[in-house]
């Protein structure tokens, strides 16, 4: 418990929860990420809490220094639209996964973990709504999200050769849909969760009785709330298994089910307004959780509708006007 846990990308969504969650656990955690500190998501003052620029392998160097487990959760990242306008941005992130393995090899880390993500799955894959769900040897024959899961698919590879040639023990998580509160809901990086309840929110306190849509809606996904997120993480961490390991939900739902879901938790009913040229994605993907549920006997406990409400109560909040 004396030993030093850095998280990279602490001032993100996902990062701010785990160094909470390690905190609360007992864990000594340095926080780090590119951003100001002061526009992190969300900041712990029981961690350390320091600016680098992880693209920088000096800066990868400070960062990791004496420390035992690193998280890289640190990437250039948004949700569909950006990453489908910003595929050379996505791939640079592959210089901080690999300055993080230089870094952590030479300082002597005891264990490794790589935030992969569901965009590694292969496209031919994804082509219908009604997609079975996704094990993680569908990765294979390669073919995922331009851009952003080739870099992620990379980096996974990175991650696997790092262990095999240095004995850095590494391990891979790929998160399928996380949201939660404290992820961004605006300003063109949000995924569709927090978009919609920005939406709904908005049309709730303008009385504008209309939303808009991305594609037809019948686009379906499975999503996975934060608090399973951080569980599934830690088993990953640091368990004995090092292949890639799914963190997902199996609760499928469409687009349309979720504004309903969000429509249903505002109490009000809206005007559907499809915008069938926006950027979609694949037609359908789901979690396949046999592995990590016969590795640790993982499955979310938290159910869309109830995750789905502290998030849309949380978005509320800060766009209702105050006194």
């Amino acid at each position: 418990m004396g030993e030093t846990s850095v998280v990279c990308g602490a001032g993100g969504f996902i990062g701010g929860h785990l160094v909470r969650h390690l905190l609360a656990s007992g864990r000594q955690v340095r926080a780090v990420d590119f951003k100001p500190i002061e526009n992190w998501r969300q900041r712990s003052p029981g961690a350390e809490n320091i600016r680098a620029d992880l693209r920088n392998l000096e800066d990868c160097r400070r960062a990791v220094r004496g420390a035992s487990f690193i998280y890289n959760l640190a990437a250039d990242m948004g949700g569909i639209g950006f990453i489908e306008a910003n595929k050379a941005s996505c791939m640079l992130n592959v210089i901080i996964n690999t300055h993080l393995l230089i870094a952590a090899h030479e300082a002597g880390a005891r264990r490794f973990l790589f935030a992969s993500s569901a965009c590694v799955y292969a496209g031919d894959k994804q082509t219908r709504t009604a997609v079975a769900p996704l094990k993680e040897s569908d990765a294979y024959p390669a073919d995922p999200e331009d851009g952003y899961g080739w870099e992620k698919l990379f980096s996974e590879r990175m991650c696997r050769h790092y262990r095999e040639d240095f004995g850095l023990e590494t391990r891979v998580v790929r998160y399928h849909n996380i949201y939660g509160t404290h992820e961004t809901y605006s300003g063109g990086r949000e995924k569709a969760p927090a978009a919609i309840c920005r939406k709904v929110a908005e049309a709730k306190l303008s009385s504008a009785g209309e939303i808009e849509i991305w594609g037809d809606g019948e686009q379906t996904r499975s999503f996975t709330y934060i608090d399973d997120c951080l569980r599934g993480t830690e088993l990953v961490a640091n368990g004995a298994y090092s292949d890639p390991v799914n963190v997902g939900s199996t609760e499928m739902v469409s687009i349309n089910g979720l504004v309903t879901i969000v429509e249903e938790i505002a109490g009000l009913k809206l005007r559907r307004r499809y915008r069938l040229d926006a950027p979609l994605g694949v037609r359908g993907r789901n979690s396949d959780n046999s592995l990590i549920e016969s590795l640790f006997g993982w499955s979310p406990a938290i159910p869309l509708r109830i995750g789905m409400r502290a998030l849309y109560s949380w978005i509320l909040d800060r766009l209702t006007p105050g006194p």
